[in-house]
């Protein structure tokens, strides 16, 4: 049993966070932040790309063969890189068409673990579920593991209406899923963001409802928030999210975009880089002057960038839970998001809500909204005092330190 007051040990996982974009790097960057702030201990170990921290906890690096950086992705490592079998096996995976990182980054932080016995009270494994996990119990130290979403949903949309070559292709390449499941069923307890993610995962990877525990994500609301210095431009419209993923639903935006910038004057700002298949997209739709993509933004930049707009869209195909809407409700931006995944959820009544797929609907909303000062206002107003009442990530650090300690306690039945 641990003391309620007795700082906690804790290592945190991630395979993989990227900084600025993709929702790892942000979770793990704040959570550890806002742990470390209640007085806890916390080691992140990730591989590359590696986390941006704040002040406070430690950065283990686990470094992978790197495969898929920027801007050499699927590249063949020298002979010299080979250090042992797990290098061996994630080139294998590699060359097989397969995403070998959940796996090998498993394989080697349970390899880090094992050589340091009594230095942690508990793991915390963030999104990975590679087999190596199964080992973390034998070093007798308790597990618990955040799904934010089950990717088999990213392994739907992804297959849905591709050849039978190409579902080859991409089939290979999700293999990793079967094991996340595996994994899944047989470790404990599983945190997870929304009630939608919970029924998604105790559906898709065949999991008891009871051993899902649900802590919201949070949003720094010292970065996000309105910036009366920086002015709203006119007809401008901001979306952060991934042109190469189909469930966030981008080319639907596009579209949308196309229709309403036929009788008025609007520009979207994409926060994302996009894929050979989008640039086509905005060329054949006439976009060329009226899209701008963006990455890399430092965080102030963007913060700005998303407070500076008049309507910011979620236009999400599906979402476990969605840290940029969030994060546009923190910044005053009045959002417009689909009834997708967990969005209904997360937004509320601080947004308007649309069908998920429809540029047409999506359309007829950005034009109410462009033309519509009052309701902009209002909405605004909504999504910041959603924002005070329930995302904060002190409430999120909080929160999952009190799992923390009933999973060491052995209080939750897993």
């Amino acid at each position: 049993m641990t003391s309620v007051n007795r700082p906690l040990r804790i290592a945190l996982l991630s395979y993989r966070s990227k900084p600025h974009s993709g929702g790892q790097g942000v979770y793990v960057r704040h959570l550890s932040r806002e742990l470390a702030a209640l007085g806890h201990h916390v080691e992140v170990f990730s591989g590359q790309p590696y986390p941006e921290l704040d002040p406070g906890p430690v950065l283990r690096p686990v470094p992978s063969l790197d495969l898929y950086r920027d801007p050499d992705p699927f590249r063949t490592p020298a002979l010299s890189e080979i250090r042992d079998y797990v290098d061996a096996v994630e080139v294998a995976m590699m060359w097989g068409g397969a995403f070998p990182e959940p796996l090998t980054f498993s394989l080697r932080v349970l390899r880090a673990l094992e050589a340091r016995p009594g230095d942690f009270d508990i793991v915390h494994d963030n999104q990975g579920l590679g087999y190596g996990m199964l080992g973390v119990r034998r070093l007798g130290l308790p597990l618990v593991t955040s799904i934010h979403h089950p990717i088999t949903v990213d392994r739907r949309l992804d297959l849905e209406g591709l050849g039978r070559l190409q579902r080859l292709n991409k089939a290979r390449w999700y293999g990793f899923v079967r094991m996340q499941g595996r994994v899944a069923r047989r470790v404990g307890p599983l945190i997870t963001v929304s009630e939608s993610s919970r029924t998604d995962i105790c559906h898709d990877f065949r999991i008891h409802r009871k051993k899902v525990h649900i802590v919201p994500l949070g949003v720094d609301t010292r970065l996000f928030r309105p910036r009366p210095d920086t002015p709203r431009v006119k007809g401008r419209i901001v979306a952060v999210t991934s042109a190469d993923s189909p469930l966030k639903g981008l080319p639907t935006l596009l579209r949308a975009v196309a229709k309403v910038v036929t009788d008025r004057d609007a520009h979207l700002m994409v926060v994302g880089t996009p894929v050979a298949a989008t640039r086509e997209q905005v060329s054949a739709l006439g976009l060329g002057d009226r899209v701008t993509f963006t990455s890399g933004l430092p965080d102030e930049t963007l913060a700005r960038l998303l407070a500076s707009a008049e309507v910011a869209v979620v236009p999400s195909l599906y979402e476990g839970f969605s840290l940029p809407a969030v994060e546009h409700l923190a910044s005053g931006t009045p959002l417009i998001a689909t009834r997708a995944g967990a969005l209904p959820e997360v937004v509320g009544d601080a947004g308007e809500l649309v069908a998920p797929g429809d540029s047409e609907e999506l359309a007829a909303a950005l034009r109410g909204l462009l033309e519509d000062d009052d309701a902009r206002v209002r909405l605004a107003v909504s999504g910041l005092e959603r924002v005070r009442e329930r995302f904060a990530w002190p409430a999120v650090a909080a929160a999952t330190a009190a799992l923390y300690r009933r999973a060491i306690n052995g209080e939750l039945g897993c």
